[in-house]
């Protein structure tokens, strides 16, 4: 069974709506910049949202005592709400939350300071509980594959009966904690990244608070459809992927069984512009039969959004898919040759019906989502 896309949302650098950010995407244009501080030693490339901006928007709703990782997530649910005319306090909704670190941030203010404040279920039951849900929200946390598995996890309660209306938000706040922790890594670019490209020099980082609603799906409903998902793990290494793509191969293979790749109008790649990364996605896609089809990276638009990319990139395709858009792959011009890719270097036309969105992440996680777009009264 189909879990059916009813509204979204995306707060980010580029913008508080996802049209905001879908025309900054079509147009070419990146948050991505330059900063200094942080108590870190040298200046860094990242995505902020802007932080009076959301204050602002805040101040427009019920008050509360929230971080501005728990108003960004609020004020992107409370949107996508309004948009699918929910009532977001019903019984039968049900909550998913996703985040790498959560507000990990608090943990530098002073010693206990923190609190229950710093754990990840915390701030969810404060953003279910701001809508008065009266379910208890399920918190995924799975390294860069959190937004793709939340979705996946969301999806088969919807099969499973368990709810009616699925929201799945992604949010990531930067913090010193973590820029420093992939500054450690030698993973940080001192440009905007260049994913897929052969002379990348690794990723940068991004804030994003995004919301996406799914419902069951009842038969002879069109729209954009989130068909199945697979997660696998290799378990190859703490923090590098598979040199073999295995686990984003098993994952690939997965979910488009009985799916030709002729059939796929674009693949939405992790790609998050190390050289690791990229490669071990080039091959997984070339095991699967896969390196025809376009692939592209949201990468260079907002930077890395750890436990949000897989809502915000998501989101994104969703929106070029129903538009029948590929988006491009922001700075690739020189690929590898041992296995070549057919990167959307510019923004096209399709005319297909699916594509399938790719996540990986420490600890050898990997995942995969494929969606469908269904038009009114129209099977395959």
């Amino acid at each position: 069974m189909t879990a059916l896309w009813t509204s979204d949302n995306i707060i980010s650098s580029l913008g508080f709506t996802t049209a905001e950010n879908y025309r900054a995407v079509l147009s070419g244009r990146s948050g991505v910049t330059c900063h200094e501080g942080f108590g870190l030693p040298e200046p860094f490339m990242a995505s902020f949202i802007d932080r009076e901006r959301i204050d602002e928007a805040f101040a427009t709703m019920r008050g509360g005592a929230y971080t501005h990782l728990e108003k960004a997530a609020i004020l992107s649910v409370a949107r996508a709400a309004e948009e699918a005319g929910l009532d977001l306090a019903a019984p039968r909704v049900q909550f998913f939350f996703s985040s790498t670190k959560g507000n990990v941030a608090r943990l530098e203010e002073a010693p206990g300071a923190g609190g229950e404040g710093i754990y990840l279920w915390h701030s969810a039951r404060l953003v279910s509980r701001y809508f008065n849900n009266p379910n208890d929200p399920v918190v995924i946390s799975n390294a860069c594959i959190s937004g793709a598995a939340a979705q996946e996890v969301a999806r088969r309660a919807l099969v499973a009966g368990r709810c009616d209306h699925a929201v799945v938000i992604g949010v990531e706040m930067l913090s010193r904690f973590i820029i420093s922790g992939f500054q450690c890594l030698k993973a940080l670019s001192q440009e905007i990244c260049h994913p897929f490209d052969a002379g990348r020099t690794g990723l940068n980082l991004g804030e994003a608070a995004a919301t996406v609603i799914y419902r069951r799906a009842a038969g002879g409903e069109g729209g954009i459809g989130l068909e199945r998902g697979a997660i696998r793990n290799d378990a190859n290494h703490i923090s590098g992927p598979s040199r073999s793509g295995e686990g984003s191969y098993l994952a690939l293979k997965a979910v488009l069984e009985g799916v030709e790749p002729d059939s796929v109008a674009f693949i939405n790649a992790h790609g998050t512009a190390t050289p690791y990364n990229d490669r071990m996605e080039a091959i997984a896609l070339t095991r699967a039969g896969l390196h025809t089809v376009p692939v592209n990276s949201l990468k260079g638009y907002f930077g890395h959004t750890l436990g949000a990319a897989g809502v915000v990139e998501s989101i994104l395709s969703a929106r070029a898919l129903r538009e029948h858009v590929v988006l491009a792959s922001m700075g690739c011009e020189r690929q590898e040759e041992e296995y070549p890719l057919n990167v959307a270097k510019h923004v096209t036309r399709t005319e297909k019906r699916y594509f399938v969105k790719m996540l990986s992440g420490f600890g050898g996680c990997n995942a995969a989502l494929l969606y469908k777009r269904v038009d009114d009264g129209c099977g395959d």
